[in-house]
């Protein structure tokens, strides 16, 4: 806390607020009092303006395009770490050690098979449903088969529902896809990786053996990093919002699932990818700019710029090397997604009315196309999102419930209905 003190002046009153600084960013108001002292609220439509808790988690400078992990550049931990090592950085708080790797490893591998009730639980779904209807369904059916560890007052059950949310949602996320597709389940092998082991489910079946590619293992690996947190989105405000009233994990986990599900959110890939497959050549191009930049338009390019980052989204550099990487490996030159893909990366970067607007090529936009060359269909895209961000919701979701200061989430409103009035009987209406 700084010595700063915030002056309000309202109704002829003045009021002073603390003034309280974090490790980086900026500067936050204190006005926990404001309501009490008077009587008022404040206005901030998306909460764009407003610190709804205190992390030490992950820290995003939009204007710089900087995004932090515990303090590690996310280019980093994605070019030199694994999956895991940033799922231990973000439970635990700092990096592991060998032995301590060896053993978390170890831990979330052998418990990667789910009860196997639960595959008779995929079967209540239709055939054609959505894979993000069955991840918010089985997710948060978790509950009634995980008995023991639904306690969140107990520390030794949250990190054992941490680590099993961690290990099951792969073989969870490859079931839904199987079951999206009409295959059999396939089981998971304890000697492969996170990320090869969620590949194998997803692509093998049980005539033929499947060898995992390990440029695309990595790949994946790579993808899971990125998507693992990024601070106080939609869906983690969701997952804190629906802990603080003392819902089990697996409830929680599955309502930020159903929020990651809208387009503005996780669904934002697909649409990317969508909107590649719209233009469909690099000769169309120039009237979809047209179309962009027209406001009586409702056409807009999707993958470009971010409700954070006003800059180069730090993501994208790294989804860009590997869509390129993947794209190399499976021998796909000529692919014309990609073709319009990078002339509207150039554009993009260079055209005034984008640079002016800070429309910057980010994540989605490249891990669409990485995603459909892997060979997922778009129905997937939003649940390997889902897969990613676990960690980083579950280790949201445990700081919060460690928080001696938390409460339940409420926010206020400003009321612009009917004032109040007496009920007329229906023969006088």
């Amino acid at each position: 806390m700084s010595d700063t003190k915030a002056k309000l002046a309202l109704g002829g009153e003045s009021y002073e607020f603390d003034v309280h600084s974090g490790t980086l960013g900026p500067d936050v108001i204190d006005i926990s009092s404001l309501y009490a002292s008077t009587g008022a609220f404040t206005y901030d439509p998306g909460f764009t303006s407003t610190a709804s808790c205190e992390s030490d988690i992950t820290f995003i400078d939009g204007e710089k395009g900087v995004l932090l992990h515990r303090g590690y550049p996310i280019d980093q931990l994605a070019e030199k770490g694994s999956f895991l090592e940033t799922c231990y950085l973000l439970l635990y708080g700092e990096l592991p050690n060998k032995s301590q790797m060896d053993d978390f490893e170890h831990r979330v591998t052998h418990h990667t098979m789910v009860h196997e009730q639960m595959n008779r639980f995929f079967t209540g779904f239709r055939r054609d449903a959505h894979p993000m209807a069955i991840m918010c369904g089985v997710i948060g059916a978790m509950s009634a088969f995980y008995h023991d560890s639904t306690d969140i007052s107990d520390p030794r059950q949250r990190m054992i529902a941490s680590l099993r949310m961690i290990a099951k949602m792969p073989t969870i996320a490859a079931m839904a896809y199987k079951y999206h597709v009409g295959q059999p389940f396939v089981y998971p092998k304890n000697d492969l990786s996170y990320s090869a082991n969620f590949l194998r489910m997803c692509f093998a079946v049980p005539c033929e053996e499947y060898a995992v590619n390990p440029v695309l293992a990595r790949a994946m690996d790579r993808i899971f990093i990125l998507h693992a947190d990024h601070e106080q989105n939609a869906s983690t405000s969701t997952v804190r919002l629906a802990g603080s009233s003392g819902a089990n994990p697996f409830a929680c986990i599955a309502a930020g699932i159903a929020c990651l599900w809208g387009p503005a959110h996780g669904g934002a890939n697909e649409a990317a990818l969508n909107m590649l497959s719209e233009i469909g050549s690099v000769d169309q191009i120039p009237e979809y700019i047209d179309r962009a930049k027209d406001k009586n338009d409702p056409f807009r390019l999707m993958g470009f710029g971010h409700r954070v980052y006003k800059n180069y989204d730090p993501r994208a550099k790294i989804m860009q090397k590997t869509c390129h990487e993947v794209l190399g490996e499976l021998g796909i030159t000529d692919d014309p997604l990609l073709d319009v893909a990078m002339e509207l990366e150039k554009i993009a970067l260079t055209d005034e009315y984008f640079v002016e607007k800070k429309l910057y090529p980010n994540i989605d936009f490249y891990s669409g196309i990485t995603l459909k060359a892997l060979g997922f269909p778009t129905t997937m895209f939003t649940v390997l999102f889902a897969l990613a961000r676990t960690v980083g919701w579950i280790a949201q979701w445990k700081e919060m419930i460690e928080d001696p200061r938390q409460k339940i989430g409420r926010p206020r409103q400003l009321y612009t209905g009917a004032p109040q009035r007496d009920y007329v009987p229906m023969d006088k209406r």
